[in-house]
């Protein structure tokens, strides 16, 4: 349409036009959340929780990692002491405490942390009956999907889960977009994963029919022993493409810097562990864009 407006006219358009109005703002992506979870223990769950955080973190991710495990090693091995755990994911999910309100600050830039507490361990007993029971979790994650100003505006949310198929696992997996679950390199491994898989697509038929497996990542690889090969071999087999590239190798240094409240990136980020949770946080990323393509 052409411009008929006299020069008059514009001038004392432009004299007393409004002021600009401010850029739109980008809509806020929700946060993507992961549970990582494996029902069998000593696996490398709270291990790649903490480390994948880190390596997250370090290449510019907010990241926000909730400790689901009565025991609290995710927390402890963030150096978060007991004592400074003053609302926790036990009170999240009982409905006592908002999600932000239980965050605390970690040593690492751009990651946070809801911590754990033992008591955790009876929650079950106490919301077994609930109706919402299974969707505590979504209900309090529901928050962080609208950051008020001033407040992180979390990209990735690692939700670490009991070594248990209980409702805590559940909670976890109504809640998530996806699982991430670790895999030693042992005899029994091929064993506890089919479990795993039956339990997810039950959760998928019943509460979260969105829900899939992100990718199983290897952990405690030992070259040296053959058997670590050949269950490599095996897993790839019987998942195919969801299978991380990367492996996790048996490091003394990852075993070592949760004593030190450390992730093991901030602990000696130039042993074989660091870089490989470094490479496994890439090809998160990468996977992760392939996804939303």
């Amino acid at each position: 349409m052409s411009d008929t407006s006299s020069p008059e006219q514009s001038s004392a358009a432009t004299a007393f036009s409004a002021p600009p109005r401010p850029a739109p703002q980008a809509a806020v992506r929700p946060p993507r959340i992961l549970a990582v979870a494996n029902q069998k223990g000593g696996v490398g769950k709270t291990t790649t929780a903490i480390n994948l955080g880190t390596a997250l973190a370090a290449i510019g991710e907010d990241v926000l990692i909730i400790d689901l495990d009565p025991q609290g090693n995710a927390s402890t091995g963030l150096g978060i002491d007991r004592r400074n755990r003053r609302h926790s994911t036990y009170d999240v999910l009982a409905g006592e405490t908002a999600l932000r309100d239980a965050i605390v600050p970690t040593a690492v830039p751009r990651l946070q942390l809801a911590p754990s507490t033992l008591d955790l361990a009876g929650l079950e007993l106490e919301i077994g009956q609930a109706r919402d029971r299974a969707f505590r979790l979504r209900s309090a994650l529901a928050q962080l999907k609208t950051p008020a100003p001033g407040q992180t505006n979390f990209t990735y949310v690692l939700v670490d889960c009991p070594p248990s198929l209980n409702l805590l696992t559940v909670n976890a997996m109504a809640a998530a977009n996806a699982i991430l679950v670790p895999l030693q390199c042992e005899f029994f491994a091929l064993e506890g994963l089919s479990q795993l898989l039956k339990t997810v697509e039950s959760v998928r038929e019943q509460l979260n029919p969105d829900l899939t497996i992100h990718g199983v990542v290897l952990t405690m690889y030992d070259s040296r022993n053959n058997l670590s090969g050949q269950v490599v071999a095996d897993v790839r087999q019987f998942m195919g493409p969801k299978v991380y590239d990367t492996i996790i190798p048996r490091n003394v240094r990852v075993s070592e810097a949760p004593s030190y409240g450390k992730p093991v990136l901030v602990y000696d980020l130039k042993c074989s562990g660091s870089e490989a949770y470094l490479r496994l946080a890439t090809e998160i990323i990468q996977r992760e864009k392939e996804l939303c393509a």
